[in-house]
């Protein structure tokens, strides 16, 4: 009689557990390696889902990984604790939309600034554009 061949061939793996310092660990990991294009190769070689990635992030931008002890397990946020990191998330990409904002207003003042400072310098000489004084 042969062996039985698969990857079930030993019998069910029991489940992985991670601490809150390995889920940040692997979490920092996989989004460098998104950065990278390489999320899919990585959450392969790591044997992960992209939905633990998920929750994962959720977790932490609601706190809940960071300064918990080794052994103590971690749920899921309350529905206040979503909400905040929903906010939080929501304010750090108004800040960014700001900040953009701010430097193309402060470009757009230089180029006026650029331009007057051209209009004023030129000659009242001959129309080089060929569309007549006005």
């Amino acid at each position: 009689m042969s062996r039985k061949k698969g990857p079930r061939a030993g019998g069910p793996r029991a489940r992985r557990n991670f601490t809150p310092g390995q889920k940040l660990d692997l979490l920092t990991r996989y989004e460098q390696a998104v950065e990278a294009g390489e999320g899919g190769a990585f959450l392969r070689r790591e044997g992960l889902y992209s939905s633990l990635m998920s929750e994962w992030r959720r977790a932490r931008d609601a706190g809940l990984l960071q300064g918990k002890p080794a052994g103590e397990t971690v749920g899921r946020p309350s529905a206040e604790q979503a909400e905040i990191a929903r906010l939080r998330r929501e304010l750090e990409l108004a800040q960014a939309k700001l900040a953009r904002t701010e430097t193309a207003l402060t470009i757009m003042g230089k180029a006026r600034e650029l331009l007057e400072d051209i209009s004023r310098s030129e000659p009242d000489g001959p129309d080089v554009f060929g569309l007549g004084k006005r």
